[in-house]
């Protein structure tokens, strides 16, 4: 695949999230209230009182949609927009797209070096995948890590073009109503900061661990401002992260859940037991024979299970999920998708 290919490809990676599995879905049917949807001991039930018993779940399911669609928009709109500034530069330049992106980008992009491609097969031997020799896959590792670099490369000459160019993002902002979500568990940030975002995460989640610079970012951008609460979201294909997750809490009974918490996000692929007692065994004052005990006593589990209950509560079916005072926003979403919410709601303050 050519580095034209992977960068015009138009996937919808910034939104993406671990999803939990969803049964296939149906064209909705609308019926008049009064409608006759049962019959039980001659009595009737209508298609009122059907919608009333799921009127929850129902608004639930009308907010992911909208915000599928708006992210939907907003991405064709981006990619609309990168497309043309690239034919606008190739025109310029008497070039074709394709020739402006060879000569700009993918001509200008090394030959990674053998120890640069013997670090990446290491990795991921350690991460358990079964490879073959490394002399017989080092043409398909070349060709993937400069494919990586090409989109970074191309990113890069993107923003400059949208300076060059004015480029200008005019599309409002999507509004989410707010949920009503307990903004109870682990936290960082001032008590009464003007604004409380609630994560619900799993520690098994790969969009989780790439949402964590992000979390980071906004609050080193908003110091002082932002109030974070961490709560339990394990998706169930992810079978070590409910015990991930107990670990975490089992540390914070000893006043270390944040170490914990990085220790398990930069570790994600070691997550049993043996890996999670380890990992205690690292942090500074954790005493591990108190963090066994925890542990192996499954007395985080109701805690774990209570978070997941809150989660499901306030509509979340994948992770990581966002509440910005309420807002939602879900996926592993740029910087950008929070300060939009985060600056509006500061606004209203």
């Amino acid at each position: 695949m050519s580095i034209r290919t992977v960068v015009f490809a138009a996937a919808v990676v910034a939104a993406a999230g671990c999803q939990a599995p969803r049964p296939a879905g149906q064209a909705q049917q609308k019926q008049d209230p009064s409608a006759a949807v049962a019959r039980i001991g001659g009595q009737v039930v209508t298609a009122g009182e059907l919608d009333e018993s799921v009127k929850k779940e129902l608004a639930q399911l009308d907010q992911q949609y909208q915000e599928q669609r708006y992210q939907l928009r907003r991405q064709a709109l981006e990619n609309m927009l990168r497309r043309r500034a690239f034919e606008a530069k190739a025109k310029q330049k008497s070039l074709t797209t394709e020739e402006l992106v060879n000569k700009e980008i993918a001509e200008k992009i090394p030959d990674p070096s053998d120890e640069e491609m013997r670090a990446l097969y290491e990795r991921a031997k350690a991460g358990g995948q079964q490879l073959p020799p490394f002399d017989q896959v080092k043409g398909d590792i070349s060709r993937f890590i400069k494919g990586q670099k090409g989109q970074g490369a191309m990113a890069e000459y993107y923003d400059s073009l949208k300076k060059e160019m004015g480029i200008e993002l005019l599309l409002p902002p999507y509004e989410a109503p707010k949920v009503a979500v307990d903004a109870t568990g682990p936290s960082k940030g001032p008590a009464n900061a003007p604004i409380t975002i609630v994560e619900f995460s799993d520690f098994e989640c790969p969009y989780c661990v790439k949402a964590e610079p992000t979390v980071k970012a906004v609050l080193a951008k908003y110091p002082d401002k932002i109030k974070l609460v961490y709560r339990d979201f394990p998706l169930p294909m992810h079978s070590r992260a409910p015990k991930a997750a107990e670990a975490a809490h089992c540390a914070g009974d000893q006043g270390k859940y944040w170490e914990m918490h990085e220790k398990l996000f930069a570790n994600a692929q070691k997550l049993d037991v043996a890996d999670l007692k380890a990992h205690a065994r690292e942090i500074t004052g954790v005493d591990g024979a108190k963090f066994d005990r925890c542990l192996d006593s499954n007395e985080k589990a109701p805690l774990v299970e209570k978070n997941k209950k809150a989660g499901e509560d306030a509509g979340v079916s994948g992770t990581p999920a966002f509440f910005i005072n309420g807002r939602p926003i879900s996926g592993a979403q740029p910087l950008e998708a929070f300060t939009a919410i985060i600056d509006q709601e500061l606004k209203g303050k």
